[in-house]
């Protein structure tokens, strides 16, 4: 039985500096990714809660190229794909690089409910900021507008009729409590 205690590792999306809320760094590593600092005008009330965030030891890391993949590869299975940005696919594989580590223990702080869904695919915790966040596990598709035709790859316009398709949800599954922070 390990008795060594995992260290915790909080990672920020931007919805996290966007809160304003304060952010806790005792005992704590606090990470974000260059993508959330890219997203922010410098100047802003923002960019300075974020150049705080820097001074009291909020670390910019880089995810790996392979988790970046299995990221994109997982949120295809589950219909996230096409609600994800860049800097998202980022935050994700940078807490899956996290979870190789056997000492480490990350967690997202995020609002957002596709890193949420993603993350809870992966095993990987997460807190909200000021949402619920989900309690249920989706699985999305996409349906034509047009025609109605339903497509499991995030498609932006039907092949068949030429009406823009929207996501829609195709399955539920529940989450456990323990599942999520």
């Amino acid at each position: 039985m390990d008795s060594k205690k995992k260290s915790k590792i909080v990672i920020i999306d931007t919805s996290a500096i966007l809160s304003g809320k304060p952010i806790n760094f005792d005992d704590t590593m606090v990470v974000t990714t260059q993508g959330v600092s890219d997203e922010l005008k410098p100047g802003g009330k923002d960019y300075q809660i974020f150049q705080f965030l820097i001074e009291k030891g909020l670390k910019i890391n880089l995810p790996s190229r392979e988790s970046i993949d299995e990221i994109k590869d997982i949120s295809t299975k589950t219909g996230d794909i096409g609600r994800l940005s860049t800097t998202d696919i980022e935050i994700l594989a940078l807490a899956l690089d996290f979870s190789k580590e056997k000492d480490k223990e990350p967690v997202i702080l995020t609002d957002d409910y596709s890193i949420q869904n993603v993350a809870n695919v992966l095993n990987i915790k997460f807190e909200s900021i000021s949402q619920h966040g989900i309690k249920k596990r989706f699985k999305w598709i996409y349906r034509c507008r047009g025609c109605g035709k339903k497509f499991e790859e995030c498609i932006k316009v039907c092949p068949i009729c030429g009406a823009a398709t929207r996501s829609i949800i195709s399955r539920k599954t529940n989450i456990k409590k323990r599942d999520i922070k």
